[in-house]
């Protein structure tokens, strides 16, 4: 079953964004675990998207949808120019701090925890996927 929510486009409103993800996490009976890492993702992506993606203030577009063993986590956020997060260099974790260049980082641990990531820029609109399979279920 998906779930969809819109979100003010302000920093702000991740406290929203927690709650409704928190929401789902119930309703899908999905574990402390997961649902913390999916959690993190949604902050970083939701965070990125304020920051980077200018052009318009309409709200961000939060779905949520399980199935079976798989979490697909989708943000939507409309009428914006162009920002390539897959153009963002890998960040060099094993550089030393006084070496490396800020950013990155972010969008490094989200593809550290997802198993897939997908961004889709057209008619001005910035599309992004995630896919985060969820550990079976012990007995």
């Amino acid at each position: 079953m998906e779930r969809e929510r819109a979100f003010a486009k302000e920093i702000a409103s991740l406290e929203e964004v927690f709650a409704f993800l928190d929401e789902c996490f119930v309703l899908e009976s999905i574990g402390k675990r997961e649902s913390l890492a999916i959690a993190l993702v949604a902050e970083e992506l939701f965070t990125n998207l304020v920051k980077y993606n200018t052009g318009s203030h309409n709200p961000v577009i939060v779905s949520f949808e399980r199935d079976g063993h798989v979490v697909h986590l989708e943000l939507v956020d409309r009428d914006v120019d162009r920002f390539d997060p897959a153009a963002v260099p890998e960040a060099d974790v094993d550089a030393p701090v006084t070496q490396r260049s800020p950013g990155g980082l972010g969008l490094h641990l989200v593809r550290a925890i997802v198993d897939r990531i997908t961004f889709e820029y057209q008619d001005r609109v910035m599309r992004i996927q995630v896919d985060k399979k969820l550990e079976p279920a012990h007995a």
